[in-house]
Parts: C-alpha cells; sequence; structure tokens
C-alpha cells in the first residue's frame, strides 16, 4: 500500500511544488495489482500516481473507477486544463510503456488520433457555452412549472389537474437535463457556480440530492456497463446495479446464486429476470420514487446508495450540507402545496396528482437513459476496451423516426439524444453536440469503430430484445443446472 492521501512520504517541499526524490519505474502489471480505494494507483500520460485514501479528491469517489489503470483520458473529459498540476504530489514514478503488451502501434495511433480531435474541438471553441441558450431553457422550464401551478391554483377541473400533473413530470425530466448539464460543468467556467446551479435545479426543484447525482452520474461516465472487478474495487458502473430487478449481462443474471447461497430470495431474482422485458416499463415507472429516495438519505445522512456513495459520504461529507437539505426540504413544501390543491383536495386526489407527476417523471427520464445504454455492450472492468471504444461501444444515439421528428426529439432528450458525443466530452456544452457529432462519426469511419444510432421506436425494441435475451439465456443454464424445474 503506498502513501496515497498522505502523499508526504519520498518528497521534499521546494519553493513552487513537490520534487520526487527518485523515480521509479513500473510495469503495466504492478500498476494492475492496486485496484482499491485503500491501494489505489493510476496513470496519466505514462506517470504512476499513488491516490491510495484520496477521498478529498474534488470530484468526489470517481478517482477510484481507474484504480489500476490509465486515467488519462477520463481524466482530460472531467477537468479543465492544468487541473494536472494537483496531481504532482501522488507521482511515484513512471510507466515502462513497453510493458502494455494489448497496445500495439495501431492503437497508439488511434489514441493519438482521438486526443488530437480533442484538441482540435478546443481550438475550435466547442467548450464554449452560448449563454442566452441557456438563460432560454431555464426561462422555459421556469414557465412549464408556473403553468403546472397555475392549472390547479385557478381550476377544479379534473382533467386540467391531470394536465398539470403530466406537465410537472415533463418539467421534472427537463429540470433533470438542465441540473445534468450544469452540474458537468459545460456551462460556466467556475465550479462553484455549476454547483450551485445544480442545488436549483435538482434539489428545489425536482427533490434529488447534488452530491447524491454527481456521485452515481460522475461513476457512470468513467466507466460505462461496466462489471466490478471484484467485490473491493469501485470500477463497475452503478447505472447497471440493478439486480435483483434487472440483469444486463449473463453475468449479472447468474450473479443472484453467490449472492443467496443459502437460498433466500432465489424464487424471486428467477422470476423477475425471466419476466424482466415484461417488468421493464412499470420498473421505470417507479424510477423517481427510488432517485427520491436515495436523495433524501443522501441529504440528511441516513444512508448511501452504493459502497461507492458510502465511502464519500463517510470521508468526506457533503460538499454544501446546508443548502442540500435546505434545497429538499424546500421542494418537498411546494409539492405538499400543490399536491394538496393549496388545502382544497382530498388525500386520495392528492395522492393521485403526486403519482401521475412522479411516475410519468421517472418514465420520461428513465425512457432516455435506457436508450443511451441499455442493450449496448457490457464488459467486465478487467477487460475494457480504451476510453474511446468503451464509450462508443456502451453508447446509443437517438434519433427522429417512426413519425417523431428530430426537432422533438431533440427537445425531449434534452442533448443525450447524442449520447455517444457526450460520453466523449461531457463538458461539451449541449448546443455544440450537433457540431461536435459530425466530426466524431467521421472519425468513428475513418478508424472502423462501431457508432450505433436508432429512433426512440427501434432503440426501445433493441433494449427489450436484450433483457429478453438475458432472460433466454439464464432459463437455459438454470434448466442445465437443475433439470427438474
Amino acid at each position: 500500500m503506498g502513501k496515497g492521501g498522505d502523499a508526504s512520504a519520498g518528497t521534499t517541499l521546494g519553493p513552487m511544488k513537490l520534487v520526487v526524490e527518485k523515480s521509479e519505474k513500473y510495469t503495466w502489471a504492478e500498476v494492475k495489482k492496486h485496484i482499491t480505494p485503500e491501494d489505489a494507483w493510476v496513470v496519466h500520460q505514462n506517470k504512476v500516481y499513488d491516490v491510495s485514501n484520496w477521498h478529498e479528491h474534488p470530484g468526489g469517489g470517481v478517482i477510484f473507477t481507474h484504480a489500476g489503470d490509465d486515467m488519462t483520458d477520463i481524466f482530460a473529459a472531467f477537468h479543465a486544463q492544468g487541473s494536472q498540476s494537483m496531481m504532482k504530489k501522488f507521482y511515484i514514478g513512471d510507466l515502462i510503456p513497453e510493458s502494455v503488451e494489448h497496445k500495439d502501434q495501431r492503437q497508439l495511433d488511434f489514441e493519438k488520433g482521438y486526443r488530437d480531435l480533442r484538441a482540435k474541438l478546443v481550438m475550435m471553441g466547442m467548450f464554449k457555452s452560448s449563454k442566452p441558450f441557456y438563460i432560454y431553457k431555464c426561462t422555459f422550464n421556469m414557465t412549464m412549472w408556473a403553468t403546472a401551478v397555475a392549472m390547479v391554483y385557478f381550476s377544479d377541473n379534473v382533467a386540467m389537474h391531470i394536465g398539470s400533473a403530466l406537465l410537472l413530470g415533463l418539467f421534472w425530466q427537463q429540470c433533470g437535463w438542465l441540473a445534468h448539464d450544469f452540474l458537468h460543468h459545460q456551462v460556466f467556467k467556475h465550479r462553484k457556480y455549476g454547483d450551485l446551479a445544480g442545488i436549483f435545479w435538482g434539489d428545489l426543484m425536482q427533490g434529488f440530492s447534488m452530491q447524491w447525482w454527481k456521485n452515481k452520474h460522475n461513476g457512470h461516465h468513467a466507466v460505462p456497463n461496466l462489471h466490478n472487478s471484484s467485490l473491493q474495487s469501485q470500477d463497475g458502473d452503478p447505472d447497471i446495479d440493478t439486480m435483483p430487478l434487472l440483469a444486463w449481462s449473463i453475468k449479472q443474471a447468474q450473479s443472484f446464486r453467490e449472492k443467496n447461497a443459502d437460498g433466500k430470495d432465489s424464487t424471486f431474482v428467477k422470476y423477475a429476470i425471466k419476466f424482466q422485458a415484461f417488468t421493464y416499463f412499470p420498473i421505470l415507472l417507479l424510477a423517481r420514487i427510488s432517485w427520491l429516495r436515495e436523495s433524501f438519505k443522501t441529504a440528511y445522512g441516513l444512508g448511501a446508495a452504493s459502497d461507492n456513495a458510502k465511502l464519500e459520504l463517510e470521508k468526506r461529507g457533503l460538499q454544501y450540507p446546508l443548502f442540500e437539505k435546505t434545497g429538499i426540504a424546500l421542494h418537498y413544501a411546494w409539492m405538499f402545496a400543490l399536491s394538496s390543491g393549496f388545502g382544497r383536495w382530498s388525500l386520495p386526489y392528492s395522492l393521485m396528482y403526486f403519482f401521475t407527476a412522479t411516475c410519468s417523471s421517472g418514465l420520461f427520464l428513465a425512457l432516455v437513459f435506457g436508450l443511451g445504454h441499455n442493450g449496448m455492450a457490457v464488459y467486465d472492468a478487467t477487460s475494457r476496451p480504451d476510453f474511446w471504444k468503451l464509450q462508443v461501444t456502451t453508447t446509443r444515439n437517438i434519433t427522429g423516426g417512426h413519425g417523431i421528428p428530430q426537432f422533438l426529439v431533440d427537445w425531449f432528450c434534452g442533448g443525450l439524444q447524442y449520447q455517444v458525443d457526450h460520453h466523449l466530452f461531457p463538458m461539451m456544452p449541449r448546443n455544440n453536440l450537433a457540431k461536435c457529432h459530425k466530426l466524431v462519426e467521421s472519425f468513428c469511419k475513418e478508424y472502423g469503430v462501431k457508432y450505433h444510432e436508432a429512433d426512440m421506436w427501434d432503440g426501445t425494441i433493441e433494449v427489450l430484445q436484450h433483457l429478453q435475451n438475458v432472460s433466454d439465456q439464464f432459463i437455459v443454464d438454470m434448466v442445465k443446472d437443475f433439470p427438474a424445474m
């Protein structure tokens, strides 16, 4: 185990920087041994850093998703230029490039190609946001909210109230896209401004904890559609940690046997996986309820949704505790007033309004999430491809089609119709993704990298077919192991 968060051993403090007294040389095999938060080595541009127990990392626990791996490209995707200066104190030596056996000259040329493309996009100003665009989006969202409130306050018509609930659900979905943009620091150079805007659109308007979201979503971006390499590592995608309800690979489906060696709950899991293609949409309807629960727990210190989030909260705590708690409390205050018809409605009627808004929003949000990644390639963390291929092969872009025009897809998906491009360049503002898409598509064709797009209908069919394929294989394996079933 190395120095990690201590970062003082073996260094001397000069006038302006830390200087490593001795530059060690490490093989790739040696780096791969250090894969847990307590013992985490990462590689950046062939330099090795020991970030063990660095829970003060400004971006949170996402730093540990690349323990024992090369973080060069995901670091560039998440950080502003110059951020690597913070890494100097963790430097322990250099990687021996020749020890990385899986990289031939073609792979090295490919990596240089996409790094050059990123530099070109920076020079083109593609990472600069359009402030008028975001003023328009914020204003439009608040107009949706005000309209939903007015439809309740000024009317006693049932159809008007149902319409208000559905509009509120759509408002929450669009708030999700705005919070997403601000918290990816697409809009402001100063990250604190993005965080505070994220608290407004997340905690106050949606009831979602900013820190809960950042931990979960940044981890997803770093390792999309990856299964953990071990129980102790943090290199798995939290967004596909959906057992026992949904299995996105046969390995994930089989994992319940290990977790339920005593036989408990195995019947439930067996039938959940068997019928998951049919329960997928009902589960999406309840997604927002789960996110509200996890957000409340995070903000008020009542638990965490994952081991990574738990470790982050225990070691670091909330970044903005007062703002998060206050924002979520105020969210439930205004939501209670609206769901009660400002005191006019009965409890059953209030619950009808609340669940219509909540379930529709869960469906609207999760539909886009699901189309973005579900049914695409799933990897073990130990056999992940390079950064570009990982992001492209695990991600699906959404196009217009089957009677749904592209402009409506663009509005509904909030930039995530360009999910591939967004995953490659998560700090690129939404207003520039269409331009970026053409360059990314051309680059993928040049290097023969699979690039997948589908319209909303075909994409949904692909997701359901993938779930059914996992179910079918799971049933076949169960019959082989237990012929009497």
